[in-house]
């Protein structure tokens, strides 16, 4: 199985895209709608503080009628942020971001970020591997060989 160190290997964009959580909600849309993400960790001294993601946007800005301009990150930043460690296998990044419902996971090594692995990164290695299995079971069934 794959493993989280794999799957962030295997990314085409290893940039950690990061924002201050002294900055504006404005100014981290503008940072995600540029590097086309749809989340960015919250960041202090090296030290990941929490994450803002467009859904922490949609429902505690725009729902609530505040100013992206006037509002801090921190204020809408989710802080008790999920993570993972490099050996943990896809499965379990899965299972992690499905039981708590988050699209995003940073991938921590004693307390050093390594890198963010998204729901996509995971639905396409899974398929990936999948495709990979199909192919084996496929050339067995028939006698090709690989």
């Amino acid at each position: 199985m794959t493993t989280a160190a794999d799957i962030l290997k295997s990314k085409p964009n290893q940039a950690i895209f990061a924002i201050g959580p002294r900055a504006s909600v404005y100014d981290a849309l503008q940072l995600a709608a540029d590097k086309g993400v749809g989340a960015l960790l919250v960041m202090e001294d090296e030290r990941v503080v929490g994450i803002v993601t467009e859904r922490d946007y949609a429902r505690k800005v725009a729902l609530m009628s505040r100013s992206s301009k006037d509002t801090a990150v921190s204020e809408i930043m989710t802080t008790a942020v999920m993570y993972v460690h490099p050996r943990q296998t896809n499965a379990e990044c899965m299972a992690l971001m499905t039981d708590k419902r988050v699209r995003h996971l940073p991938v921590m090594d004693e307390g050093k970020l390594l890198g963010l692995i998204s729901i996509g990164d995971l639905v396409k290695d899974i398929i990936s591997e999948q495709e990979f299995i199909i192919q084996q079971l496929q050339h067995y069934i028939t006698g090709e060989r690989a």
